[in-house]
């Protein structure tokens, strides 16, 4: 694997998905294992795919239910920080309706994404947003790199490589990987040494400070699925209280 020679040493990292389950141990687990590799704010990903109009939606985990006293970041000495997100999966316009500021239940939480199903309505929301790579289906098998790493190509040619984070996706602690590692596979995805380091660290805290400041912008864009082949800076990161979608 390529190696960046750009210094990350005293970049403050960020994973702002890691995927909610009802199994708490494991999700504490989840979050144990990434304050262990330096990460210093995760959130915590809860996913509503949208079958009717008017669905219901959960409120976030509390921090409290996971724990009493947060596990410190290695090598920064703190506690970790851990966000809430909530992932809308959208078929169609109506869908994004939701995000409105009308929803109590969605400004519960601190970022909020949309995972557009079709490419007509990722192309009518990629305005002022960031874009999400999840890393660990390239690290279950080779079919499945071959696909993200495609997939991610196809992605770069429509963003640029700009305004990119990369997240873990992880259900299981051992599907999380170093943010040094992640940099690296960065480099594979077609990003550039100065972006694949962003995708960890600025780029996640933009993605914060958007929507907190903004207050009309999504946290984070997914990417489109494509049908599956056959084969030492400050890290208080802002939460986003109120988002909702753009005009």
């Amino acid at each position: 694997m390529c190696r960046l020679s750009c210094d990350l040493s005293m970049a403050v990292f960020a994973d702002l998905d890691l995927r909610a389950g009802s199994d708490l141990k494991a999700l504490r687990g989840l979050v144990e294992n990434a304050a262990h590799l330096g990460y210093s704010v995760v959130a915590i990903n809860h996913i509503v795919e949208f079958k009717e109009k008017k669905q219901e939606i959960e409120k976030p985990i509390a921090v409290s239910e996971l724990f009493t006293t947060l596990p410190i970041v290695q090598g920064k000495s703190r506690p970790i920080k851990i966000l809430t997100r909530l992932t809308i999966i959208v078929s169609d316009p109506s869908h994004c309706n939701v995000l409105r500021a009308t929803s109590s239940r969605v400004r519960l939480y601190d970022i909020v994404a949309v995972f557009p199903k079709t490419e007509k309505l990722f192309h009518a929301i990629d305005r002022g947003v960031g874009f999400e790579l999840v890393y660990s289906p390239a690290i279950k098998d080779s079919t499945m790199r071959r696909y993200t790493i495609s997939n991610a190509l196809n992605l770069m040619q429509v963003c640029k490589g700009k305004n990119v984070i990369l997240c873990s996706a992880a259900e299981r602690p051992l599907e999380i990987r170093g943010p040094y590692d992640v940099a690296n596979l960065g480099l594979l995805f077609g990003l550039s040494e100065s972006d694949a380091k962003a995708a960890v660290s600025t780029h996640c805290r933009a993605v914060l400070l958007h929507g907190e400041t903004r207050k009309t912008a999504f946290g984070i864009i997914s990417t489109v699925k494509k049908a599956r082949p056959s084969e030492g800076e400050d890290d208080s990161f802002p939460a986003c209280k109120k988002v909702k979608c753009e005009d």
